[in-house]
């Protein structure tokens, strides 16, 4: 183990989901058999998350997602993971000597267990983690806390832990996304705006139900509308509080906009509405110039790149819209950076 001289500096550990390491379909293979076997992932009985796994996802989808992966890499590797380490970095030099800035993947690499080794070779009594997922989820979130206390409890000496909850409504969060959104659209301008979040199936959120009777998430269309000791862990209704406060910030007129939800998989309903759904009902409607946020992912990713920025432009296209705009996720915008390390300073 090194050995440190010095005062003890303050750690922090920025988390994010994870990505392959190359494009290759073997590596990609590796990347999806370590997220897709994850029961806060798939929640179903093992038995049946590991025949649907290795029978149906693992024998075919290696091989169309690392043709995805593809057409979005670039010389410095997954996007992903370049916009992750910018933002540590930055960070970093924000933050100053006195603390440690770590990179951890949920899964794949880095690892949340070689950055937490890190830290503790750096002698940090004081762990911030901050996961950089904006909503509550526990596929993301809760997975990622899960796996830290495990690689941490059996230690000897166990750091002072503190965690970065849930961001959706933070002033530095929503000001930054509304500031990136400004600057890339001085040149366009959408007449409709669509924020497009990444999908979790409905039991996610019936499962996620605070409320004293357990019956009330999913139960009203208007459940998501506020937010409340019944839903505070409501992934949805945590999006849809993103999408009022940048609505406000951005001015939007009522009917110029609207949450939808992509990414899903499998055949278990998802939450509603679908991004390719609406996607198809907006042309139709007549609608030509669309602008899409992707507010859930603060770092662009497959899901941003690929999915919304090429394949739901061109079914945008397909469908008669005459131009789809990606708005560029936080990144390690100025903002966004001033932000998480101000986090961190609070603390």
């Amino acid at each position: 183990m090194q050995v440190v001289s010095g005062a003890p500096k303050t750690g922090v550990l920025l988390v994010n989901l994870g990505t392959p390491v190359s494009t290759k379909v073997s590596d990609v293979r590796k990347y999806l058999r370590e997220f897709l076997s994850d029961p806060r992932v798939i929640d179903i009985p093992a038995v049946f998350r590991m025949l649907l796994l290795y029978l149906i996802i693992l024998p075919f989808r290696p091989a169309k997602s690392a043709h995805a992966y593809r057409s979005i890499w670039t010389k410095k590797g997954s996007p992903l993971l370049v916009e992750s380490q910018d933002l540590v970095a930055k960070v970093q030099q924000s933050l100053g000597n006195d603390f440690v800035v770590e990179l951890g993947m949920r899964y794949a690499e880095p690892s949340l267990q070689s950055a937490l080794q890190k830290l503790e070779n750096s002698v940090c009594q004081d762990i911030h983690v901050v996961p950089l997922f904006p909503h509550y989820s526990a596929a993301s979130t809760g997975s990622a806390l899960q796996k830290i206390m495990e690689i941490i409890s059996p230690k000897w000496n166990v750091p002072s832990i503190s965690v970065k909850g849930a961001f959706y409504d933070d002033p530095g969060y929503l000001d930054a996304f509304a500031q990136v959104y400004k600057e890339n659209t001085t040149d366009f301008e959408a007449d409709f705006v669509l924020f497009s979040y990444h999908g979790v199936p409905e039991r996610h959120m019936t499962k996620s139900d605070t409320s004293a009777d357990l019956n009330y998430c999913l139960q009203d269309s208007k459940c998501c509308e506020v937010m409340s000791t019944k839903n505070a862990f409501c992934y949805k209704a945590q999006c849809y509080a993103t999408t009022r406060g940048l609505v406000k910030r951005l001015a939007f007129k009522e009917g110029a906009y609207q949450t939808s939800f992509q990414s899903r998989l499998g055949r278990t309903p998802w939450i509603r509405p679908y991004t390719d759904v609406v996607l198809e009902e907006l042309a139709k409607k007549g609608f030509k110039k669309l602008a899409v946020l992707c507010p859930a992912f603060t770092a662009d990713c497959l899901e941003t790149l690929e999915e919304i920025g090429m394949r739901a432009k061109e079914d945008w296209i397909k469908f008669g819209g005459a131009d789809l705009k990606l708005i560029p996720s936080l990144n390690s915008h100025p903002l966004w950076v001033e932000t998480v390390a101000g986090w961190i300073l609070k603390k």
